[in-house]
């Protein structure tokens, strides 16, 4: 389905390596999705180029700035379709990869993908402020990310409490405004982290990225995160 020419040629430009074994994964991936999205929402994003592009590249841009591995405990924070979380299974199957969603009807995309590819991962159907007050949850993951979930300082609350002492909070986002830098760089702080890089780089499709890396520098208030409503309402 998908041009695997496009795949390869769009991960180099990025510095990213990926295998041919990989690039079938993400063949099927394609299939899967566009299959699935007909019954159940999960993208707007069905055209093969975009879903490439879009999707899978932009997913593994994370491994080119936070270096993954498989003694790594990663989870993914609203998870969706799978990206980042899923597509960066496909690229490395051995990798510790948890992904949570509120949506369960998303999660049994994942499950079915998952089990059509031989791969494994956690998968839990739970919002994420609730599973950063659960004991199995709380500061224990080496890598927190997301991509396209909310705003920086809005995600930062539901993801920084995950986030073990000396892991980093790493979400996917578009190049982000002064407003939504400073206010979520204030917000992790307060949570515990600290900002120690940020990227910013272009996709093949020249949409900008930004990648930020926050190291868990002491505990998180137990505080946070506040119930969703407390959230939406007066955000950090």
């Amino acid at each position: 389905m998908i041009s695997k020419e496009l795949l390869f040629s769009s991960c180099e430009q990025l510095g990213i390596r990926i295998s041919e074994r990989a690039a079938d994964r993400f063949d099927e991936y394609a299939k899967l999705l566009v299959d699935y999205n007909s019954k159940v929402n999960l993208t707007a994003i069905t055209a093969p180029d975009d879903i490439v592009i879009k999707h899978f590249v932009d997913s593994l841009c994370l491994n080119k700035f936070v270096p993954l591995t498989p003694e790594k405990r990663i989870i993914d924070v609203g998870t969706g379709a799978g990206f980042p979380g899923a597509a960066l299974l496909c690229a490395e199957p051995s990798l510790n990869i948890t992904m949570i969603d509120s949506v369960n009807k998303k999660l049994d995309f994942i499950r079915f993908l998952l089990k059509e590819l031989g791969l494994e991962a956690e998968i839990i159907t739970i919002r994420a402020e609730d599973a950063a007050k659960k004991a199995e949850f709380r500061e224990k993951f080496d890598v927190v990310t997301s991509r396209a979930v909310a705003a920086l300082n809005v995600l930062a609350e539901y993801s920084v409490p995950l986030v073990k002492v000396g892991g980093v909070f790493s979400p996917l986002k578009a190049v982000l405004s002064t407003e939504e830098d400073q206010r979520g760089c204030s917000a992790v702080v307060n949570l515990g982290a600290k900002v120690i890089s940020k990227y910013k780089y272009s996709i093949p499709d020249g949409s900008e990225r930004e990648i930020i890396v926050a190291e868990k520098i002491s505990q998180t208030s137990p505080k946070y995160p506040r119930a969703y409503a407390q959230i939406s309402k007066k955000p950090l």
